[in-house]
């Protein structure tokens, strides 16, 4: 039988946080009522990783991460407070920046195609030698150098280490001729977006791909984890990244034998109208749930506002579908040619030109991460249908579509690969920077093209959850989001209050120094103005970090292989010119003091649902208290744990203001509730309130746990309050207020204390 954690509390463990740190909180996390403390990647990574994906040896504890000690000590700190421990785990690839410190990777440069780890990685041999991109744009006469190690020779290009084949060296020789002899080649850094023969993730030629569709090699990349389940160490296992697999029906069946009772999730974004493949999982990582609250808070009502003050002041008139077409374009075009070679190489009968244009387009068209054949074929057909406006294309793909369509064949393995890294890159990591018109939306597996949920299709959404993936994960916040959920909290008043919002961008945007002509540019500046807002008065460092990565990930005006410093330097400036000109911080103090309260109110509110939803909740490190995290690194910077401490020991009673402490009443009380009654967290029923105000007033009963929560704050103050809204209760007792309520009960006497409620049968 399948563990089924109450809730999880994700850690970042890194060399600042260690295992041993980990343990030290369990008592805090068990009194915070958390189920399980969900872990980051574990097995030995880069020196000095920060996130721990870019795992070196699978087969060992890191070391500056706690090591087997560590672990040893958090194992027996987490089983005696009764706590689980969850794994993230990483099957797709494995760290090569630092070859010296990933066995297999350096087995392979030293001895080819020979080692015993070749078939550990994904490496077209037949296009070998292996090609490494790391040499600067130019590279001086002294920067490359053999130097003489222990046992042999090792090839030295400032702090990167190669090794030397044993016997191809010879005293006198250049290094141009001991290059010349070794399995792999030194090539420019720009030429991985071309001429990689080794599969990367994403487009990160610091990881390389793993074949563990290769029994042996998901047996050997695996057995720490196994021992981990064969200790009984592990109740979850959360895997990263499955997209980039192979066959990920098939991974996940080998794990599930692996791990037979452990609650596993993937880490799988699901587009509009996607369902979870069929797999032996028990759901995903979170970022449909993430969606679906995200969307209940923001006002429907006020799209074409938005949509035409975005346009008049930007001249972008593009719907995020279209944006997200040019982004994947963008991609295809400058990121991932190497794989689209790769491709055309498996077709040598047609002009491997017209086969990259062909399945470049058909990656573009695809309005999914990817198929798995045979599941996901009418995916497929669209995407060609959709791909064949261009004749010349058309034609092509044609020849290529029975091909595309086998499982078997390398072809369609290899493209199914391919559209998932297209739409990652393209959509999250391009599209949502350029456009703009509500970066709310712009999230991690969200939806832009849509602007709102009534609570209707929040409700249905969550029947169906209830009834097909009752125990998948659910986050307001991952390490990968790209704004945290208070965050977004904050911005979903911003469509509340259209007026204020566009009286402030104006300004901004008039005032910023930013480019006028430039559409790209408008967007951005717009884009920037919400961050503003959304991120409220966090630290100028902060921002200018968000501004720097948020421009060149948009690759507009600037990009991260092309930097270009008048730009980003008018970026800079716009950034303090709106916290230090007068006329601008007023108006964004203006703006802020309009958006604080409601953005509190918003806050507890998706957080209690988030956290009552069908699901198993987790929650971010740090998140019980206000969240004003931006992109990755900005959401993992330390927490302050023992403010934390503090607090939670203090108990003080609700109230909404700048320290968070309601926010933690509504976390502590939710979690302790789930952990101890799971029995009243079994089922879900919309509850309709009764009167003018009925639709600000969301509920559901979740088996004797009802959710009542406050949506729209601002447009509720502002036509009057709840106006005798009224909600059938029965006789219940609030947890987070501690006030008892009988039969119809006022919504003014529900939300007296705070703006959420979770009742439960006295």
């Amino acid at each position: 039988m399948t563990s089924i954690p109450s809730s999880t509390y994700r850690l970042q463990i890194r060399a600042g946080f260690t295992l041993d740190d980990a343990a030290a909180l369990v008592d805090y996390l068990a009194d915070l009522g958390v189920g399980a403390l969900y872990l980051s990647p574990l097995l030995s990574s880069t020196d000095g990783s920060d996130h721990g994906y870019d795992v070196t040896d699978p087969t060992t504890l890191d070391v500056p991460r706690g090591g087997e000690e560590g672990w040893a000590r958090l194992v027996e700190a987490a089983h005696a407070a009764g706590l689980g421990l969850v794994l993230d785990i990483v099957p797709n690839h494995l760290g090569v920046a630092a070859p010296a410190e990933n066995p297999a990777w350096w087995s392979v440069l030293a001895e080819g195609e020979a080692s015993a780890y070749a078939s550990w990685f994904d490496i077209e041999w037949a296009n070998a030698p292996l090609r490494i991109p790391v040499l600067g744009d130019e590279v001086g006469p002294d920067e490359l150098e053999v130097v003489a190690v222990d046992g042999g020779h090792e090839v030295r290009y400032h702090e990167h280490r190669f090794p030397v084949a044993a016997g191809t060296y010879r005293e006198g020789d250049s290094v141009e001729d001991v290059l010349a002899r070794q399995h792999y080649r030194l090539v420019g850094w720009r030429t991985a977006a071309t001429e990689l023969n080794y599969r990367r993730f994403f487009a990160v030629a610091d990881l390389a791909g793993l074949r563990v569709e290769d029994e042996d090699v998901f047996e050997a990349t695996h057995a720490r984890v196994r021992q981990m389940v064969a200790d009984g160490q592990l109740t979850g296992i959360r895997v990263d990244h499955p997209d980039g697999l192979v066959d990920p029906a098939q991974y996940f069946e080998r794990l599930r034998a692996l791990a037979p009772e452990a609650w596993l999730v993937a880490e799988k974004i699901l587009e509009p109208g996607e369902e979870l493949p069929d797999w032996p999982v028990e759901g995903t990582s979170g970022y449909d749930a993430m969606t679906e609250v995200n969307q209940v808070f923001v006002h429907p009502g006020q799209e074409e506002a938005f949509t035409t003050l975005y346009a008049d002041l930007t001249g972008d008139r593009r719907t995020m579908h279209e944006a997200v077409l040019e982004g994947k374009r963008h991609v295809v075009d400058t990121l991932f040619g190497s794989e689209l070679s790769r491709l055309a190489r498996l077709v040598p009968d047609v002009p491997a030109e017209q086969v990259r244009a062909a399945l470049g387009e058909l990656a573009v068209r695809f309005d999914v991460y990817r198929s798995y054949l045979p599941d996901g074929a009418e995916r497929l057909d669209a995407a060609l249908e959709a791909a064949g406006g261009d004749a010349a294309v058309a034609e092509t793909l044609a020849r290529l579509s029975p091909r595309l369509h086998d499982p078997s064949d390398e072809l369609a393995r290899r493209f199914q690969q391919l559209s998932g890294a297209v739409m990652a890159k393209g959509t999250e990591d391009t599209a949502y920077y350029r456009q703009a018109r509500f970066v709310a939306l712009n999230e991690v597996g969200g939806n832009p093209d849509s602007f709102g949920l009534s609570p209707a299709e929040f409700h249905a959404a969550q029947q169906h959850r209830q009834e097909r993936l009752p125990h998948s994960m659910t986050s307001l916040s991952t390490h990968d989001t790209k704004r945290g959920e208070d965050v977004r909290a904050r911005l979903a008043v911003l469509s509340e209050v259209p007026y204020a919002w566009e009286r402030f961008a104006r300004h901004f945007l008039e005032h910023s120094g930013l480019p006028r002509d430039q559409v790209a540019d408008r967007a951005f500046g717009y884009f920037l103005a919400q961050t503003l807002v959304g991120a409220g008065p966090i630290e100028r460092e902060r921002l200018h970090a968000y501004a720097e990565k948020a421009m060149r990930e948009a690759s507009a005006s600037t990009s991260w292989g092309s930097p270009d410093e008048t730009f980003e330097r008018t970026v800079h400036t716009a950034v303090d010119r709106a916290l230090d000109e007068p006329a601008l911080a007023d108006d964004l103090a203006r703006l802020l003091s309009v958006v604080e309260q409601p953005g509190w109110s918003n806050a507890l509110g998706q957080k209690l649902v988030q956290l009552t939803m069908p699901g198993v909740p987790d929650v971010y490190q740090g998140t019980e208290l206000w969240e004003d995290s931006l992109v990755d690194p900005d959401n993992r910077r330390p927490v302050d744990f023992a403010a934390r401490r503090a607090l939670l020991a203090e108990d003080r009673p609700p109230v909404v203001d700048g320290s968070g402490a309601a926010k933690l009443r509504v976390v502590r009380e939710t979690l302790r509730l789930r952990r101890e009654r799971p029995e009243l967290f079994g089922s879900y029923t919309p509850l309709t309130a009764e009167g003018p105000a009925a639709d600000h007033l969301l509920a559901f009963d979740r088996g004797g746990a009802t959710t009542c929560v406050t949506r729209l704050p601002l447009t509720l103050a502002e036509a009057g309050g709840w106006r005798g809204t009224t909600l059938e209760v029965g006789d219940v007792v609030d947890v987070l207020s501690g006030h008892e309520h009988s039969g119809t009960v006022a919504a003014d006497d529900l939300f007296h204390t705070l703006p959420v409620a979770l009742l439960v049968r006295r």
